[in-house]
């Protein structure tokens, strides 16, 4: 039997990886690519802080957006001689009215998990759904193969998923555990030649973690990291920044970076790490320990970090249950799309890693409240001095479900000080240059694929038209409606009705709940 090193240990511990999923079945929905489309008279929000501009006309011919066309302007009838002209054979998508932005770029993207019962499909059509085109999978929890496998499919469109980039956990696949320099460069090494696009650390030994994201760098090779508690105290987000970490996740090791007056958490003594609401009960109560905002460490860290390029992903609808555990359990989406095994794996308990509400109470989420403020306000301001701040879900953990989290996501960077456009920014462009892809995606420009998403709303105005649940709306003739959830998203040039694929997983979950006599309840409810 292969040995493991501590990471990915602790990945095993985190996500439940003990197997991987099924593959995703060949491609059931889209028409295209087209060898032309037009999408007409579409508003476009171009995910670079521009205003938005419409109406515009999109030339894409295969995969690849030719032309970006003024064609008019608002309220004003369309002139068809100022229109590009359709060719032969070409296709024309009648997207009047609506607004079109770049596919969304979810940085924080696992792939289902056998611990919650979560299969390719149903997590990829929940994903498309919600626009989201692209996908990092930190870790690569269904073994680095699997993934790569379909990152080859869904380049070539032979199934419904977004475009994957691959990140695997250091140290996975190792036949010895990791235990100098030498055996982390070499792991490295290795990494890179089985063709992974970045590494996901979750913390070592200073002189491995060094020694790692060095040669990686050198490689040219990106990367991500969750400090966790267990090797923050000694190697912090500075640390890794230095060496050449690209992206943090969460906010792990940034508040032990921002420490002035001690040097670790102030762990009650009675706390055990495998206990998982000690351990997020804690960190929990961990900003208030940092710096204080705006003082000279607080601008300090800062700046090096802003010096590094560094990119933040925060992630901070994965924790929301943290701050308001009723509000994620009762979110509207669980009833019809959330499967059993996933509401099972929500529920408390002392295993299921995320499931700790062994007595989670008003001080905790009091606590959560307060971290939420400081922790955002780092964040706004890392945005307004220039840093790169992206959109990541993490979903498939504390009641937060894939797609719909990534839209939740959106909510909570316009919660911290985002302007709208500035949260789509974070979602397209951000993501996009943090993968190193921004040639290819991110914006809608000459050049560049044809990732997109089509929306009947607004929603600048209202980012909850993006969920697939849409929004609530009171019409001029006092009737209450639905409104939005993305009409369409195109990636790589196919079209997909976004609500067929939403329809798709309303009947897989449905069928699995026949098949299992389940309805959902809540937590320690009996019926009298």
């Amino acid at each position: 039997m292969k040995k493991f090193c501590l990471s990915v240990l602790l990945c095993l511990f985190y996500f439940g990886i003990s197997a991987q999923v099924a593959k995703s079945p060949d491609r059931d929905r889209g028409d295209g690519p087209y060898e032309q489309l037009i999408i007409r008279g579409v508003t476009l929000i171009n995910g670079n802080g521009a205003p938005p501009q419409g109406p515009i006309d999109i030339v894409i011919e295969n995969n690849v957006i030719k032309a970006v066309q003024v064609v008019g302007y608002p309220g004003v009838e369309i002139d068809p001689s100022r229109r590009p002209k359709l060719k032969p054979g070409g296709e024309e998508l009648d997207c009047t009215g609506m607004y079109l932005l770049p596919g969304f770029v979810d940085m924080h993207g696992h792939i289902g998990g056998r611990s919650q019962g979560a299969y390719a499909d149903y997590v990829f059509k929940l994903w498309m759904a919600h626009g989201i085109t692209t996908i990092r999978d930190p870790s690569c929890g269904n073994g680095l193969d699997w993934v790569l496998d379909h990152k080859k499919r869904s380049e070539t469109n032979e199934i419904v998923a977004p475009r994957i980039s691959a990140y695997t956990a250091f140290g996975m696949g190792s036949e010895q555990p990791i235990a100098t320099p030498e055996q982390a460069r070499e792991w490295v090494r290795k990494n890179a030649e089985k063709g992974a696009d970045g590494i996901k650390f979750f913390g070592a030994p200073p002189e491995i973690m060094d020694a790692a994201l060095r040669e990686n760098k050198r490689l040219g090779l990106r990367s991500a990291c969750h400090h966790a508690q267990l090797d923050v105290a000694r190697w912090n987000v500075l640390n890794s920044a230095r060496a050449g970490l690209t992206t943090m996740e969460h906010w792990y090791g940034l508040p032990e970076a921002l420490f002035a007056d001690r040097t670790v958490q102030n762990y009650p003594l009675d706390y055990n790490y495998q206990n998982e609401q000690h351990r997020f009960g804690e960190a929990g109560r961990l900003w208030k320990q940092a710096a204080k905002p705006y003082s000279d460490h607080w601008n300090k860290v800062m700046s090096e970090l802003l010096e590094l390029d560094f990119t933040l992903d925060p992630t901070f609808n994965i924790y929301e249950a943290s701050r308001d555990l009723m509000r994620a359990r009762r979110a509207e989406w669980h009833e019809e799309y959330t499967l059993p095994s996933l509401w099972r794996f929500y529920r408390p308990s002392k295993i299921s890693h995320g499931s700790y509400w062994h007595f989670w109470g008003t001080e905790e989420e009091v606590a959560w409240k307060e971290n939420y403020r400081l922790w955002m306000t780092f964040i706004n301001e890392y945005k307004n001095r220039g840093g790169r701040v992206t959109a990541g879900s993490d979903s498939g953990f504390i009641y937060q479900l894939y797609g719909f989290a990534y839209i939740r996501e959106l909510e909570l960077l316009r919660e911290a000080g985002f302007h709208p456009l500035e949260v789509i920014r974070s979602a397209t462009l951000n993501g996009a240059e943090a993968l190193g892809m921004a040639d290819k995606i991110g914006t809608v420009q000459v050049g560049k694929l044809a990732d997109l998403v089509i929306v009947e709303e607004n929603p600048l105005q209202n980012l909850k038209v993006l969920y697939g649940t849409g929004a609530i709306k009171l019409t001029k003739e006092n009737e209450v409606v639905r409104v939005g959830g993305v009409k369409y998203t195109i990636k790589d040039g196919v079209v997909y009705n976004a609500k067929e694929l939403l329809e798709d997983v309303r009947v897989m979950v449905e069928k699995q709940k026949k098949k299992e006599k389940f309805k959902i309840t809540q937590p320690g409810v009996k019926k009298p």
